[in-house]
């Protein structure tokens, strides 16, 4: 069952403000399968359902034994000019920096390998450090932040494009790290699902109940706790230092939007990926790509590729402008229509890097220097870099600015 926020006093009320248009709340307490929103801005504030750490432990432990399988084996094979050709995530990244590029296959690594195992890490060392004492803070700041960045599923679909795209010149066969990397795929998921961040500092970091007529309550953007910043203006709970905005958040969401939309003009003009067939040199860009998909008759396919990799990236864009412009203007209209903007790129963001992932798993099935070779080109850097500013400019705006036009709460609000 799904309950909204209240604001009038409760025997149980637990005083929070909403992350993302600081309205003030008293929420009652939560049971499982029930979750709180904000009434004005319909955001998430809170949710009964917890996994315990043993549970999560145990998730962890078997992600942890899955990874070399889903990593190091053979995800798919093919039979290429005679010769069977096994290709692994690692092999990609591999080739990826063995061909110059090792800022590229960093990004591909850190987005299905290291922020995996950071979360499975973690999760191991909130349990181990509970134990001996352990600071957990930094820890738990952590996994409040890696949602977006562990891109397993992804990638799990740029598998199914390179199939297709291979399947015309080749004989494909799945590989035997394909099912462990499903599984890790799968636990991945629900571990993410299932992981209640707020609980689980609530249950090492116990907080008094503050007072609601306190004029310099605040909520902590990194922990979301609503609390008054201590003597030294940190938030008691995680240690942060306390403010009422995110610090320069136009500034740095203005710079990383700029940057991204200089480095996705070589992205779209220069050719993401140069094929070799039988000593003729084939380019193709992001836009060409998707348009041979289709010609070849592969149209549900180069939708995908088309929405991921041209479609998300330029409304993710237009999007950020106009909700950076509202802000400037103090533009009091459409408050919940731009905030559910801000959710949806949100959510859309981390699918732009699809075509990279395509692209690491070509490279090691027919990056061989024989008749058939695939390269990388120069777009993928400034691609891969683009996708990861606008990530970054999401996550650097403060939504509470939105909400600022309106802050006295007293005038209406629209749709």
């Amino acid at each position: 069952m799904k309950i909204a926020a209240i604001q009038r006093p409760l025997s149980t009320e637990r005083i929070q403000r909403c992350s993302q248009c600081d309205l003030l709340l008293s929420l009652p307490v939560l049971h499982n399968k029930q979750s709180a929103y904000c009434p004005r801005c319909r955001a998430k504030i809170a949710s009964g359902h917890d996994w315990s750490l043993i549970r999560l432990s145990a998730m962890a432990v078997t992600m942890l034994l899955l990874m070399p399988f889903a990593f190091s084996e053979p995800l798919i094979s093919i039979r290429l000019l005679g010769t069977w050709i096994d290709a692994s995530l690692l092999t990609g990244i591999w080739q990826i920096s063995r061909q110059g590029d090792p800022l590229t296959a960093g990004m591909v690594f850190f987005c299905t390998i290291g922020a995996p195992a950071v979360l499975i890490f973690s999760i191991l060392y909130l349990k181990i450090g509970r134990r001996i004492g352990l600071n957990l803070r930094p820890v738990l700041l952590i996994l409040e932040r890696l949602k977006e960045w562990a891109m397993l599923d992804i990638y799990l679909v740029g598998i199914a494009i390179a199939c297709i795209k291979i399947k015309e010149f080749a004989v494909i066969t799945a590989g035997v790290g394909l099912i462990a990397y499903l599984l890790l795929t799968l636990l991945t998921l629900l571990t993410l699902i299932h992981l209640n961040v707020e609980q689980l500092w609530e249950r090492f970091y116990p907080q008094r109940q503050v007072d609601r007529s306190a004029t310099t309550l605040e909520i902590c953007l990194p922990c979301h706790h609503t609390c008054c910043p201590d003597e030294r203006g940190r938030c008691p709970r995680c240690h942060t230092s306390l403010h009422h905005r995110r610090l320069h958040s136009l500034q740095k969401t203005w710079a990383a939007l700029i940057a991204a939309m200089v480095l996705l003009l070589p992205a779209n003009l220069l050719p993401i990926s140069v094929v070799y067939v039988n000593g003729m040199r084939v380019e193709d860009t992001i836009f060409s790509g998707v348009v041979a998909l289709a010609s070849a008759g592969h149209v549900p396919i180069a939708l995908v590729v088309f929405i991921a990799s041209v479609l998300v990236p330029l409304t993710k864009i237009i999007v950020l402008v106009t909700l950076l412009l509202s802000i400037h203007l103090k533009t009091q209209h459409s408050l919940r229509t731009r905030i559910r903007l801000l959710r949806v790129i949100t959510w859309i963001g981390r699918w732009s890097m699809l075509d990279l992932f395509v692209i690491a798993l070509m490279m090691s099935l027919i990056n061989r220097d024989q008749l058939i070779a695939f390269t990388m080109g120069p777009a993928a850097f400034y691609f891969g870099s683009a996708v990861i500013l606008t990530i970054l400019a999401v996550e650097w705006l403060d939504s509470r600015l939105i909400w600022d036009a309106h802050a006295t709460g007293n005038a209406e609000y629209t749709d």
